[in-house]
């Protein structure tokens, strides 16, 4: 049977491991897709390298164009990364009836309603897998898998440079810098950090499994997203006194008043399998309502990984090549003119529990005045430590977890506490997710 020909944009390190898995399986690949696969041309600035990689089995060009507009490629893997450039090549490749793999979650995430609306129209299919956590599955879970559920909340480790960094920190009792600097010298960090220690990577991610989760539109724009940069030891070693444990999470729940949708850190009952992810591991936990929680956990990056996502969606296209478009899974796994256009809620409309450290003076009545303050805004205490001050000093920090409370009500709470002359400094805020309901 003719081999489906693939193009390839791109030969780093994802193309690469793409390039070795499809050679190495090759006949696995071809018994489960019905006919081969081959990357037949390759798009590469560096040309030279790309030769050495693929040697004889692929021609390559230095032009991406080129590829998404040769006639003889059946489908086209963007591994290329960014949304400019992307954005131009992917669009030109569904203009040109080709269908489209792409790992790239910041590209789908912003562009996404455009590039799917343009595939559908066509005729043509956009595959995602390895767009978020890697190696896992979860794109085919939440599309296919659970397609019997109504989706009530996913929360995620989804970046798997901060959980390392976290891991760091809770176990070596590192600062966020060192941790940090330690993951650029292993290769888990980038030399610029900011996508991922600031959560913009995990809530590209969040955006594209919260759009398949409720069949609502791509709302990057509307995500509310913290990073871990801020995050002090002595918050982990508090938090874990509590037992509890600080990951950074993506989190998106469907509500009567509209759709959550967040990246922040999040204490975790140490409990749940969830919290005891460690290292550069990523998860997914799904909460449905006939199949109650399920727990997705693997790799969520490097060469090979991802390479098994993106060669799992060329094996899907390939099987539903020649098939109806109109039979086809729908890309955001509801039918497109089915889609809602639920709103998103501003974070200080999101009810959850809070863990609270305050820095104040060591006299009487101290507790008293933060207790009535939070009294006042509807705010209750689940569990608190009020640590005792070294001999000489005249200062000591309380730390609180409340109940579940409105945003809203914590920050005006917050305001009021700052205020007090007993208290010394900022009110560190820290959100509280039990994930068991």
């Amino acid at each position: 049977m003719k081999p489906i020909n693939v193009g390839l944009l791109g030969i780093g390190t994802v193309g690469g491991g793409t390039f070795t898995v499809l050679s190495r399986n090759q006949e696995e690949i071809t018994r489960r897709a019905g006919r081969p696969i081959r990357i037949s041309l390759v798009a590469d600035k560096n040309v030279e390298r790309a030769r050495e990689l693929v040697g004889d089995r692929a021609r390559v060009v230095d032009d991406a164009f080129a590829v998404v507009s040769d006639p003889e490629v059946d489908i086209v893997v963007e591994l290329i990364g960014g949304y400019g450039l992307a954005k131009a090549l992917v669009l030109k490749a569904i203009e040109n009836g080709k269908h489209v793999v792409t790992a790239n979650k910041a590209l789908l995430a912003l562009h996404g309603n455009e590039i799917f609306a343009a595939a559908q129209k066509r005729g043509v299919m956009v595959a995602f897998e390895a767009a978020v956590a890697g190696g896992i599955p979860i794109i085919k879970a939440l599309r296919e898998g659970l397609t019997a559920n109504r989706i009530e909340w996913i929360a995620g480790i989804i970046n798997g440079t901060t959980n390392y960094i976290l891991t760091e920190m809770r176990d070596k009792g590192l600062s966020f810098e060192t941790a940090l600097a330690d993951a650029q010298a292993l290769g888990y960090a980038e030399a610029d950090p900011t996508f991922d220690v600031e959560g913009v990577d995990a809530a590209h991610k969040l955006t594209i499994m919260s759009a398949i989760a409720f069949g609502i539109p791509m709302q990057f724009s509307a995500a509310h997203v913290e990073g871990i940069s801020k995050l002090t030891r002595e918050d982990i070693t508090y938090a874990e006194e509590l037992g509890y444990r600080i990951k950074l999470l993506g989190i998106t729940r469907r509500t009567a008043r509209g759709v959550e949708l967040r990246v922040h850190p999040t204490l975790i009952p140490e409990r749940r399998l969830i919290a005891n992810v460690d290292g550069v591991m990523n998860a997914v936990l799904v909460k449905g309502d006939a199949v109650g929680h399920t727990l997705y956990y693997g790799r969520g990056a490097g060469a090979e990984p991802t390479a098994s996502a993106v060669v799992a969606d060329l094996v899907d296209v390939t099987r539903m090549h020649t098939s109806d478009p109109e039979h086809r899974v729908p890309h955001l796994a509801f039918k497109a003119d089915q889609m809602v256009d639920l709103p998103i809620l501003p974070i200080s409309e999101v009810e959850t529990a809070f863990y609270l450290r305050m820095q104040v003076v060591d006299r009487a009545g101290v507790l008293a005045d933060i207790t009535r303050v939070l009294a006042d805004n509807g705010i209750s205490i689940d569990a608190m430590i009020q640590k005792e001050p070294p001999e000489g000093v005249s200062r000591t920090s309380i730390i609180l977890l409340t109940h579940k409370v409105m945003e809203r009500n914590v920050l005006a709470a917050i305001e009021r506490i700052e205020q007090l002359a007993t208290v010394e400094g900022e009110v560190t805020k820290i959100r509280l997710e039990e994930l068991g309901n």
